[in-house]
């Protein structure tokens, strides 16, 4: 027999979240995100360091692609142009458009799906301050790189620096490489289409987005392999500690919003005991009728006091005698 749910049965358990109370929530937590990532600079000399390092371990595990792809993206305009347009855009388009889509048809999730997200984010900025990391395109051009974000600014909103428009390349912190959060948050995207896209697009999309975001990050130069792999291990960090999110929001939801409940519990508990007390009345009279008489297979009483006067009874007819009376005499 298939397994039925009640409407509604769900969404009774869980906050009731309203768009005018998230979006700016979500701003807010995106605002304290970049600022936070501005702020967080660290030392240039030790980013260079850091993202040499990661070059260093990288050839030691035989793990080159970065070299071969930003070869391939600056050689053939055809993939690098849309490969930065990628890169500048989808990561700030793709991700509300998703976290929308959960709000409006998967309620439910959309909580879990959000927390978790917002978890990864804020732990990728803990990254950002403890290994402030040079990408490969900011590095020397002995070691072979090519900022194809500059190569290509003219046909794109960029400038040279990063993904930020012309003329407000101080706005960002270019030395927040590790871990990539474009690979994380596209990661995130492929995990929620996969799971509630329910169509074959939805789960080859599911695939294909964050599989090309990790190729886009790499060929054009702002992050390593290594950079790819954090991103989805700080995706990975955020999905554990999210539920521990979420149940110390509850805790401090419980903790300072029913300061304000007993109000309401108290008028439900008034109009229960008057309701309750409705009832007994109606029980406990006698005079159900309200002054009606009711015979067997009467299904309207009759109201004889008014036709026949006090003490006045009618004689028996087959109307008011049962089925088995005998009519009276004529």
């Amino acid at each position: 027999m298939p397994h039925t749910e009640t409407p509604g049965t769900e969404a009774a358990h869980a906050p009731r979240l309203r768009w005018w109370t998230e979006l700016p929530l979500i701003l807010l937590v995106y605002a304290c995100y970049s600022a936070g990532r501005l702020l967080v600079r660290g030392d240039v000399s030790g980013a260079v360091d850091n993202g040499l390092a990661i070059l260093r371990i990288e050839k030691a595990l035989f793990l080159n692609a970065e070299h071969p792809l930003n070869r391939l993206f600056t050689n053939e305009a055809w993939i690098g142009i849309p490969a930065d347009f990628w890169y500048a855009s989808l990561h700030y388009l793709v991700t509300p458009a998703i976290l929308i889509w959960l709000f409006r048809s998967r309620t439910v999730r959309y909580r879990a799906a959000r927390t978790w997200l917002w978890t990864s984010t804020f732990v990728g900025l803990i990254g950002f301050t403890l290994l402030p990391t040079c990408p490969p395109r900011l590095l020397s051009a002995s070691h072979g790189f090519v900022d194809t974000m500059a190569q290509y600014s003219s046909y794109g909103w960029w400038g040279g620096e990063a993904s930020a428009p012309r003329g407000l390349g101080g706005m960002t912190n270019q030395y927040a490489a590790m871990p990539s959060l474009h690979v994380g948050w596209a990661l995130w995207c492929g995990v929620m289409l996969w799971r509630y896209g329910g169509t074959r697009t939805a789960k080859a999309a599911a695939v294909a987005y964050p599989l090309i975001t990790t190729i886009v990050v790499m060929g054009t130069a702002n992050h390593y392999f290594l950079d790819a792999v954090a991103g989805a291990a700080v995706m990975g960090v955020g999905l554990l500690l999210a539920p521990l999110v979420m149940r110390t929001a509850d805790r401090a939801r419980a903790r300072f919003v029913p300061r304000f409940a007993p109000v309401a519990a108290d008028t439900s508990s008034a109009a229960t005991s008057a309701a309750s007390s409705a009832a007994s009345s109606v029980a406990g009279s006698s005079n159900v009728s309200a002054g009606c008489q009711t015979s067997a297979g009467e299904r309207i009483p009759r109201q004889r006091d008014a036709r026949f006067g006090a003490g006045a009874e009618p004689s028996a007819s087959p109307q008011d005698a049962g089925d088995g009376a005998p009519a009276a005499a004529r």
